[in-house]
């Protein structure tokens, strides 16, 4: 089909020289001789561009134009005109036109005004769906009444300004509900920068955030994240794991909207919405000297709680279908279907992974699953406990060894992964509970497993020399 151009001019002359040279050119044209007209067709024919004229009887091309961008603002508009003047191009910039063009027209500049018009309008149309797709991809499944009081909050603060704070546990998709934000806002068509604190290192963090300046150097100059999202996003997960320090620096940088690089003397200002995230409860920290108040009430906004997927079980047929289908697309395989009886048991499950365990589940499944359907034979321990290994006995654990390091050490992975268990592998909290830094409990986590598989030496014997004169 080939695209329809609207001509709207009150010279019969333009209206007939116009419509011959661009039907010559393909296009299908339409002609109106005045504004009343051109809106009656544009409601009717649905063009794809609209030449106007400036100066017409009655309601001229600015009015025009207008009513146009009100009614059908996907219609691309090109101004023509033989009184151009600099106020009126700028004026029908503003009102949305494309271009303008002065009589007497070049049909070459004609040509190829109109060309750019449409391959924008066709950008136009191709940033919408695959924004529509984006949307669709970090849309939160599931019609749980949790899940459905969620949606409702993130469709009403949106398309606002305000700053959120995303609070929920490991794996619930956190990360989601950002980006969902971040598309449905005004500030969608600009990026979404994402800085997790967890994972950038202490020192690191600072330079990831406001980036380096000129006294660090040629090959060590960068922008920071906080520049990056000017005029968009800035989304913060994780960020109970920030040091005070730099939660003071980025507190008043998030008040006064400047800030310096590191090592650079240039005061930048920015425009960037704030979403942060965390799986603590920031309220312990503050009361423990972990975490800032005035920063956590500037943050804090709009809360919003992700809830755990134990709290939303009535969601897990759809997740699980949705993942079967992303699974089956990813390997270009038939997608699988999944029995009533592996459903009714993955939703007596407590999840302390949450969705992510759920996704994870789903992907190993759908690769090692025998036949086309998913059944309970299929799944193994902790989520079909007739599959799980009979516990060994704590005395057949701890006594079965002569050496007390052993048993001690076997003691400890048994009481650090059973307390992890009951935080719902939550790290923090758990060496919050046991009294134990939080570095020194990865590192246990870490060797409890070689060291609780790898045998001791057997003692060594006694040397008949020692002691001998």
């Amino acid at each position: 089909m080939f695209p329809t151009i609207l001509i709207v001019d009150d010279e019969p002359s333009i209206l007939q020289s116009l419509s011959g040279l661009l039907e010559d050119e393909g296009y299908e044209v339409i002609t109106a001789s005045n504004g009343y007209e051109a809106l009656k067709l544009i409601e009717s024919e649905m063009p794809d561009l609209v030449l106007l004229d400036i100066w017409m009887p009655g309601i001229d091309g600015i009015e025009t134009l207008k009513e146009i961008k009100k009614d059908s603002p996907s219609v691309q508009v090109v101004i023509i005109t033989g009184h151009g003047t600099i106020e009126t191009a700028v004026k029908a910039t503003k009102l949305g036109a494309f271009d303008l063009i002065e009589k007497p027209l070049s049909i070459d500049k004609v040509i190829v005004t109109i060309n750019n018009a449409l391959n924008f309008r066709r950008l136009e149309e191709e940033n919408k769906y695959l924004r529509k797709k984006t949307i669709e991809k970090n849309a939160i499944n599931g019609n749980s009444p949790p899940i459905q009081e969620l949606r409702k909050a993130i469709a009403s603060v949106a398309p606002t300004d305000s700053w959120i704070l995303i609070t929920g546990e490991n794996g619930t998709g956190k990360e989601l509900v950002a980006r969902t934000i971040h598309q449905l806002s005004p500030r969608a068509e600009n990026p979404l920068i994402d800085v997790n604190c967890a994972a950038v290192p202490a020192g690191e963090i600072e330079a990831e955030l406001f980036g380096r300046g000129r006294e660090a150097g040629p090959d060590r100059r960068r922008r920071g994240k906080l520049e990056m999202a000017n005029t968009g996003t800035l989304f913060l997960d994780e960020i109970a794991d920030m040091s005070l320090e730099v939660q003071a620096k980025l507190l008043r940088v998030l008040q006064e909207q400047r800030f310096q690089r590191m090592g650079g003397g240039r005061t930048l200002a920015v425009n960037a919405r704030v979403i942060a995230a965390t799986n603590r409860d920031l309220e312990a920290e503050i009361s423990k000297g972990a975490f800032r108040e005035d920063l956590y009430y500037r943050l804090n906004v709009v809360p919003l709680r992700v809830p755990p997927l134990r709290e939303r079980a009535a969601d897990i047929p759809a997740l699980v279908d949705t993942f079967l289908d992303e699974y089956a697309k990813r390997n270009r395989t038939p997608p699988r279907r999944i029995s009533p009886e592996v459903i009714e048991m993955l939703s007596g499950y407590p999840w302390p992974g949450n969705v992510r365990e759920l996704k994870n589940l789903v992907g190993r499944l759908s690769i090692l699953a025998e036949g086309e359907v998913i059944r309970v034979t299929d799944l193994r321990a902790p989520y079909n406990p007739s599959t799980a290994a009979p516990a060994p006995a704590a005395q057949d654990r701890f006594f079965d060894t002569d050496r007390l390091d052993t048993a001690l050490s076997r003691f400890e992975t048994a009481f650090i992964q059973k307390k992890l268990a009951q935080e719902n592998n939550d790290i923090h909290q758990t060496a919050a509970r046991i009294g134990l830094p939080v570095e020194e409990l990865r590192k246990r986590l870490s060797t409890s497993s070689t060291q609780s598989t790898t045998p001791h030496p057997p003692p060594s014997a006694p040397n008949p020399a020692k002691g001998r004169r």
